[in-house]
């Protein structure tokens, strides 16, 4: 089990973090290095050597393998991004980089996404490097860049660059899993990811006949636009269940005390109450409108009309995903990728996955693990290029009233002090164990 240092460190390297304003607003326009110096200084201080890469200047990545004592395992893959969305510091009640620690809590931009991981995984490394822990399986630790945008200047550069980093690890441990879900009844819920809806931002592009404003005209770029984004906001997609969801819904029925039955989903969901939004956005694949822009002044028509759809789809599902937007854009309107990455399923059966569960369960026996698909996506969609299979697990001991989920990317962001211990406690568990 952790020591006090490495529960003090946990929540100093979660602070210090947050004071690095590695925002990232897309485009390039951010800069991760003095971020990636403190991890990769902590990780030298310890023993553990660093590589330091970059595509673009200032875009730092930190890789280091922490050397298993099974050199026949297969290796395991731990990371975290470094940077963070953007945040109007108006809008907080402390300022968004000041990694104030106030009241048993470490306020700021990333600290749930997820600079608070970062911290459980340098204070576990250090931990280990002054107790003399070897895991079984190699360890590569891998802080990232640009998971906030594109990801190309951080794990897909890793990915495609520089797979010799990664050699052996067959699976992979990030962000968004293992955190307490109060469901309103007592009950605490512990869902660990198992799966990603694939990314497919679109970018649409209507064109028609410029002219006067004061002219009638049919060939109106604007018009064509508007009517395909308005059939895609109002779409209802068909409901589709994966593995990692049937199973879901499986073991949250078991927790209730209620029938499975995957054939009335909307009625089980239901009976689910509250618990419900851990599975109800991955049941389908959507297409949310995001972005309009066109013309440049309101007596002229414009020649074109530009939009940009948020597309999510199912492991299996974008072949529907892509034949559905065809037809919901029509001929008048071409829709084409801004941005694709690919769905991920793990299996649920996995030792690895078991062995996650047991670390949960021992430090909350009273919570009830399950699985379940992450709507959005993670670095471990770049990193299963190389085959590696990525879960959800950065775990978390929140309290009652705690909404782990509304702080993603939200207004005053910050973490209890006592989950990140919990954190650093699970997280070692689980890796002597993997």
């Amino acid at each position: 089990m952790a020591d006090r240092q490495a529960l003090d460190e946990v929540v100093t390297f979660t602070s210090d973090l947050i004071r690095f304003d590695t925002t990232n607003r897309g485009g390039g326009d951010c800069r991760e290095r003095p971020a990636a110096e403190y991890a990769a200084a902590r990780l030298a201080e310890a023993g553990i050597e660093p590589t330091l890469l970059e595509r673009t200047k200032g875009r730092t990545n930190v890789v280091a393998r922490i050397e298993g004592s099974d050199p026949g395992a297969d290796a395991l893959l731990l990371h975290g991004h470094l940077d963070v969305v953007p945040a109007e510091a108006d809008d907080w009640s402390v300022h968004p980089f000041s990694g104030e620690i106030r009241d048993g809590v470490v306020w700021g931009r990333g600290a749930v996404d997820m600079k608070n991981m970062d911290a459980m995984i340098l204070a576990v490394a250090r931990f280990w490097a002054r107790e003399g822990v070897r895991p079984r399986r190699d360890i590569v630790i891998a802080f990232t860049a640009d998971e906030e945008a594109s990801a190309e200047d951080g794990s897909g550069f890793l990915a495609d660059r520089h797979p010799e980093l990664f050699e052996g690890c067959t699976e992979g441990v990030s962000e968004s899993g293992a955190f307490t879900f109060h469901d309103g009844s007592g009950r605490e819920l512990y869902p660990i990811a198992a799966g990603e809806r694939g990314t497919g931002w679109l970018k649409l592009t209507a064109r028609g006949r410029a002219g006067h404003g004061s002219k009638v005209n049919r060939d109106n770029a604007v018009t064509r636009l508007a009517a395909a984004v308005a059939r895609i906001g109002e779409h209802q997609w068909p409901l589709r269940l994966t593995p990692t969801v049937r199973a879901a819904l499986t073991e949250l029925a078991a927790v209730y005390g209620i029938a499975p039955d995957l054939d009335d989903v909307d009625g089980l969901l239901k009976k689910l109450g509250p618990a419900a939004s851990l599975v109800e956005a991955t049941i389908r694949n959507s297409a949310n409108p995001t972005m309009l822009d066109a013309g440049y002044k309101v007596n002229v028509i414009p020649g074109t009309a530009v939009a940009h759809v948020d597309g999510r789809y199912l492991p299996g599902g974008e072949e529907e995903f892509r034949a559905t937007l065809d037809a919901l854009t029509g001929d008048d309107v071409d829709w084409e990728y801004h941005h694709r990455e690919v769905a991920l399923q793990a299996p649920v059966d996995a030792p690895t996955f078991a062995k996650m569960r047991a670390a949960v369960q021992e430090f909350a026996p009273e919570g009830h693990v399950v699985p379940y698909c992450m709507s959005g996506g993670t670095d471990a969609k770049q990193f299963s290029r190389l085959g590696i299979t990525g879960y959800g697990f950065a775990p978390l001991k929140l309290p009652e009233g705690f909404d782990y989920q509304a702080l993603f990317h939200g207004v005053d962001e910050r973490v209890p002090v006592e989950a990140l211990h919990f954190g650093v406690r699970v997280l070692d568990r689980f890796l002597r164990t993997a």
